[in-house]
């Protein structure tokens, strides 16, 4: 296939740029181009039909679309005119429904924006190739393009062909996920959580528009076999649809939809990758540069963002730094990367305690009440205070829950560990060495040591920020839980590892926890102060008490996981 210049006789050589992938983040480049670098001359090649679209609805939270809406409305607009709009947001669990508000989103049908989006990139100059399947080698091959970006997705076949020189990784989510749409119409986004004689399911549920609602479920893998959901053959080509599964959670989920069917497209399990890369850019052997954005180059769980929004800010600012350096691709790629890679790792860390969460579900689900339970979710990625700035009564009516239950605010409450009892579930460290942390109250003074055999032992979580603990820390709880000590205090690790540990000795062994948070990670959860940090900890039930330490102290190996070496 040969693409001819049809800008022969400009006086100043224009921009020529080839896209691969038809998707959001390829035409909104198309679109930003046209608006940053006059006379760029853009193709935007689809290796799918113009109407093969997968998938259904796409999120925008409103505090999101500045950054799109300064390069062009078409985002606003088609939201406006087809999309829906929300400002709560649900859980139900238990028959019960927690519900916190300030949070404005929209979503659309993923075919109406992309209608929209070809329709402005289409008017504004680019040309659109449909059912065109290339590779950047054979478009490098034609000589007529100054650069290549690609936008071809997360099983992006451009980016295989760099992946050497872009450093890129995949970590995989425990849960499966399947995406169905459905006729019942949701009023906002809407969790929904349900228990079968199999196992746990969840739903992510949220309204789009042309008489849909977006209807994702998850579930751990063990439920999955044994619901016999596995059966479905992933060979086969995408378009064919796992019906076995629509009909069981059509059957599961009847009550809450009303009796209303499943909608499928191309809907099959899977887990979620979420992709990082080191670089951004490479060449070709030709010495044409190649670009990649979007999915191709990082995903963020769909629980906590947008990965079209994401591609089609990195077009935004690709665009930009285009039109700062035409003479000069390399500078501008280097440019890109530099502006886009921390905004980007922003939000993938954001989705890293969400996405343990929804890894955890099942065991949130079993353990915790209705109104902890979704507590326990809309906290985990914000603190209590960050909330009630949104939606105050959310907080009080947890806060309400606890006193009702305990007769008390969540750091007032009594804590007794054996012949210890503390006023306060906010501690102070006496001291910390690498034999002992004691603490206390103000009053009272519990010291616990790094011994197994310790009555209070000390455990030190590892150095890792995976979604779920690995097999030898959770072993290694597992034996200092089988002493039967009175409390275990957790330390060291990371934040999230802090939290996942004290949840096992909670959850699995009904021990209390205490965890030693430090400083650092009040100022990393976006908590107001150490107060709120602690509170937001006992009150969704993470841990029974807090302590905050300044800087962590080297702790010997022999209660800590080997991943924390």
């Amino acid at each position: 296939m040969s693409i001819p210049n049809q800008h022969h006789g400009s006086a100043v050589k224009p921009l020529r740029v080839a896209c691969i992938g038809g998707g959001p983040g390829g035409l909104f480049t198309a679109i930003a181009l046209a608006h940053n670098v006059p006379g760029a001359a853009v193709d935007v090649f689809e290796r799918n039909l113009a109407s093969d679209v997968f998938g259904f609805g796409v999120v925008f939270s409103d505090a999101t679309l500045d950054n799109i809406d300064r390069v062009d409305p078409i985002l606003r607009n088609t939201l406006t005119e087809h999309g829906r709009h929300w400002d709560s947001i649900e859980v139900h669990a238990k028959g019960q429904v927690t519900e916190a508000g300030g949070n404005g989103m929209s979503a659309v049908h993923r075919r109406v924006l992309l209608g929209a989006l070809r329709d402005r990139a289409h008017e504004l100059g680019a040309r659109l190739h449909y059912s065109t399947n290339v590779s950047v080698r054979s478009l490098d091959e034609q000589g007529v393009y100054d650069l290549i970006v690609a936008a071809d997705g997360t099983n992006s076949a451009a980016r295989e062909s760099f992946s050497t020189d872009l450093e890129h990784s995949v970590e995989e989510a425990a849960v499966k996920f399947i995406w169905f749409g459905t006729t019942f119409q949701f009023n906002g986004l809407t969790f929904l959580h349900k228990q079968s004689e199999h196992g746990n399911f969840a739903v992510h549920a949220y309204p789009i528009g042309s008489g849909l609602s977006t209807f994702i479920v998850e579930t751990d893998e063990k439920t999955w076999r044994r619901a016999g959901l596995d059966r479905f053959d992933m060979s086969t080509p995408p378009g064919e649809s796992d019906g076995v599964t629509q009909s069981y959670l059509e059957d599961l989920f009847a009550d809450e939809i009303d009796g209303a069917n499943l909608v499928a497209n191309n809907s099959r399990w899977a887990n979620f990758r979420t992709r990082r890369t080191q670089h951004w850019h490479s060449h070709t052997d030709r010495g044409t540069p190649v670009v990649f954005l979007g999915d191709a180059m990082h995903t963020a769980h769909f629980s906590v963002g947008s990965g079209t929004k994401m591609a089609m800010e990195d077009a935004a600012v690709l665009a930009q730094t285009l039109a700062g350096h035409t003479t000069d691709l390399d500078t501008a790629l280097s440019e890109f990367q530099q502006i886009r890679r921390p905004q980007v790792a922003k939000v993938q860390d954001s989705s890293v305690p969400s996405l343990a969460w929804w890894d955890h579900f099942g065991e949130y689900y079993r353990e915790l009440e209705p109104w902890q339970f979704g507590f326990h979710f809309f906290t985990r990625s914000i603190s209590a205070e960050k909330i009630r700035i949104r939606d105050p009564h959310f907080v009080e009516a947890a806060e309400r829950a606890w006193f009702e239950q305990n007769g008390a605010m969540p750091l007032d409450t009594t804590l007794k560990i054996a012949a210890t009892e503390f006023d306060s579930r906010l501690l102070s460290i006496v001291d910390a060495t690498s034999e002992l942390v004691s603490l206390t109250d103000g009053t009272s003074t519990l010291v616990a040591r790094h011994d197994a055999s310790a009555t209070v032992p000390v455990f030190t979580a590892p150095r890792s920020d995976r979604t779920t603990l690995d097999p030898k820390a959770a072993a290694q709880l597992d034996a200092l839980c089988s002493g039967e000590p009175d409390a275990v205090v957790v330390r060291g690790g990371t934040e999230l590892s802090r939290v996942l540990s004290a949840e096992h000795v909670r959850l699995h062994h009904h021990i209390p926890a205490i965890v030693l948070d430090n400083e650092a990670s009040i100022r990393a959860r976006r908590a107001v102060d150490r107060r709120d940090c602690a509170a937001t900890l006992v009150l969704s039930g993470r841990a029974d008490a807090v302590a905050i330490e300044s800087a962590p102290v080297q702790t010997p190996g022999t209660i800590a996981s080997e991943t924390s070496k």
